[in-house]
Parts: structure tokens; sequence; C-alpha cells
């Protein structure tokens, strides 16, 4: 006999309300093990992968993959006795979400237990579950029964986002035999649209360009919301020092052939890493917070040294912990997996957590310098220009030199113009000299 169970989206320990279903690993009809990967999510900040936390049978899907999903909504149903799955298996009554304010209880093995009431936004009605004839027909791959209707059901398709994969099916298209118009060749309405009124499109076609819009949610939505709380929240104050570094360039280049950085990469980030962590040890100040309820400014007693990383689903943050602790190999070694993480998609809440302040590298974009905009929470960002060959005057005489910009912006509630100064003048100095990296460390 079944034994029907859902599992609903759980709070992944970083006080989210809803997420948005990335990518199935399972259909309905496979197995599932307690504690295998079933979905990815995305949450405010990250790409998470989810655990299934019992074993039995893949029932239904509850989700599609691009649908935005309330905490506590069901996302799938398991049977577990782990027989056969049903033709159309009768659907489990749904269950309230919790009330406003109401604890939650743990769901998902690792991610905690959130202790205290938490403010939300008004839920959306949390929906029905979907019989299984109905969601194989709208999710096309893992579809285990054809629409009764007999309307020919859309095929897989990733290039068609789930509404325009239904219009396809209520309209009898087949996408797999139309040509995408949209970004990246995507299936867009107005290709189905045409191919229903027997328009066709010929590839020369795809240089009349169209409105695209861009659904703002996860880490774009959660990047767009901090920033424009940062900048009208801190009194945002950026300086500029433009700094010859041919030495710390020389130094990168010495340091590569060191045995203890065999298999590390080093970059000029690494340096300019050391120098803005040898730069807060002298000027504690720099790396605080402003507590607005408390009206204090906290001191972070350790570095978390963040690193802004541009990835595929927007600007990151991810962040070194207790940076100001390791040696120059371990350093090198934690910055290089920290970027390649974020930019592969798989930083986690932890990793993008407690960053006490930031360094941006513009110059690989190549940028000479800019106004970053703080990361919420911390008084400093320091950007880091690209290095080029600069006209340099060296004991009186014009020479060409390798040369960037530095930028820091600064929270002016904490930092004021002389501390700022000091710190800029500092990170320069030991660029332009790495010795007095070791002589202030």
């Amino acid at each position: 006999m079944s034994e029907l169970k859902e599992f609903r989206l759980p709070d992944v320990g970083e006080g989210l309300t809803e997420a948005d279903i990335v990518a199935w690993h399972v259909k309905p009809g496979d197995t599932v093990k307690d504690g295998q990967i079933i979905v990815e999510i995305e949450t405010a900040k990250a790409v998470v992968e989810l655990p299934c936390p019992f074993a039995g049978t893949v029932v239904r899907l509850l989700a599609e993959e691009g649908q935005t999903v309330d905490v506590g909504s069901p996302i799938i149903a398991v049977d577990l006795s782990g027989g056969p799955v049903p033709a159309q298996p009768p659907p489990a009554p749904a269950q309230p979400a919790p009330p406003e304010g109401e604890q939650r209880q743990a769901v998902l093995v690792g991610y905690g237990v959130k202790t205290a009431a938490t403010t939300r936004r008004a839920r959306k009605q949390t929906p029905q579950p979907v019989p299984n004839h109905e969601m194989s027909a709208k999710l096309g791959a893992g579809a285990v029964a054809s629409d009764p209707k007999g309307a020919p059901p859309s095929e897989p398709n990733s290039r068609a986002k789930p509404p325009v994969r239904k219009l396809a099916k209520d309209l009898g298209i087949s996408l797999a035999q139309l040509t995408g118009t949209g970004p990246s060749g995507s299936i867009t309405r107005d290709d189905v649209q045409r191919a229903a009124s027997g328009t066709t499109v010929r590839s020369d076609e795809r240089t009349a360009a169209e409105d695209q819009r861009i659904p703002v949610r996860g880490v774009r939505k959660h990047m767009a919301a901090a920033m424009v709380s940062s900048a009208f929240t801190a009194p945002h104050v950026t300086e500029f020092l433009q700094v010859d570094v041919t030495e710390a360039m020389a130094a990168v280049r010495r340091v590569r052939e060191l045995p203890e950085f065999d298999g590390v990469r080093v970059s000029p980030l690494l340096f300019v890493a050391r120098a803005l962590l040898t730069a807060v040890a002298r000027h504690p100040l720099i790396n605080s917070a402003w507590d607005e309820a408390a009206q204090e400014i906290l001191i972070k007693g350790q570095v978390n040294l963040g690193i802004a990383v541009a990835a595929e689903r927007g600007l990151i943050v991810p962040n070194v912990k207790n940076a100001g602790g390791l040696s120059l190999p371990a350093l090198a070694g934690a910055l290089h997996t920290l970027t390649e993480t974020a930019r592969a998609g798989k930083a986690t809440p932890a990793d993008l957590a407690g960053g006490t302040i930031t360094i941006t590298n513009v110059g690989v974009f190549g940028v000479d310098a800019g106004t970053p905009i703080l990361t919420p929470g911390e008084a400093a960002i320091l950007a880091f220009g690209q290095v080029k060959d600069t006209p340099w005057v060296v004991d009186g005489q014009l020479t060409v030199r390798k040369a960037c910009t530095l930028s820091l912006s600064f929270d002016h509630r904490i930092v004021d113009g002389e501390l700022g100064s000091a710190v800029l003048r500092d990170i320069g100095s030991m660029l332009e000299d790495p010795v007095r990296m070791l002589a202030w460390s």
C-alpha cells in the first residue's frame, strides 16, 4: 500500500521566504535514497542543492523549473513504500503553511532550526498538488503519462521557459521544429504564435531586434536590493590613488617560482589582498560596521575578506574566513578556490555570509578605476584597476612603469577622510615596495 509524503521547500538557513526551482535531478518513477540530491534551487544569495530527507519512489514533481516557490510549499511527492508509480496517483491533501511568526522546525539535515520568529511578506496561496497526467504534460521531461485530451504535449526543451512550453502545448505546436529568436536561441512566445499562424521565420530575420524582459529574481534580485539599500543608507566617499606596481609585479613572478606555491595560482590580486589585510591590522576601524539600532560602531575582531565575483546569475561576494590569519600560500589557495567556486555557481550561503571588508578587481575587465558601492554591513571596499604600462617619473627621469589605480569607497559615518587616506596610502606603499608588507605585518 502506497504511503505518499510531500517534501516542502525548507529555509536553508538564511531566512529566505522563497526560492526558484533551477533544475530537477529526478523525475516521476525514479527511486530516491535518503540524502540524495534531487533539486537545485536559487535563493537570494546562491544556488543550493537540496537532498531528499526520505527514501522512496518519486510520484510527481509539484513545481516546474523556473517557478518561484514559497518556503513551506510542497515541491515533490514521494511514495515511501517504494512501489510502482500509479498512472494517476491520488493527490495528497495540501497542508497549510506555518502561521506568520511561528517557529520553523528542522526539515533538512545540516541546515539547522530557526529559533526566532521571522517576519514575512504575505504568502501566496499554496498550489494544490497537480494530478500526474497534467504535471507530466507541463514538465515534458519526466512525464509518465500522456495528456488524456489527446493534444500533443510540448517536447522537453531547455530553450523555452515554462510559460512558453505551456503555450506551445495549448496551441499544439512542436517546440522541436521551431527556430528560436530569443537570447542564445531561446524560443519565445512570438516564435510559438508565429508557428501557430503559419508564419515561418527565416534565419536572416534574426537581425530584427526585439524588446526583451529578464526576470529579476534570486541572486540578481538580492544584489539589486542590497546595492540600493547600501547606496541610500551609507554616505559613500571614494578616494583614488595611482600606484607604481612594478616591484609588486616582479614579486608576483618570483613567488610563482617558489615551491610553497607549486600548484597554487598566484596573481597580482594576492598582493593587493595581503596589502589590504596588513592595512586593516594597522587601522582596525576600517574593518567595522554601523549598528543603527544600537547607535554603535562595531569593530570586527576577524577579517573575512570578500571578493566581488561577476557570476552568471549576478554579482556575489563570497569571503575568505579569517583571511588575516592565513599565510601567503594559504591565502592564495583560498582566493583561487573561492572565486572558482563562485563562478561555477557553487558558492554556499556560508561562503557569502559574514564578510567584513571587500575587494573588487575591476582590472580584469580592462577598467582603470571606479566608485564601488559598499557591501551592506561593511565600512569599506577597495577597487583594483588594470595594471598597464604608464609614463612615470623615477628619480627625476621619465620612464615607463607598471601602474594601476586603487579606489577606496568607505562609509563616512565611520571612516573620515584622514583614516580613509591613511588606509589607501598604506596599501599603495606596500604595492610600490612589497618589502613593507614584511615590516608592517
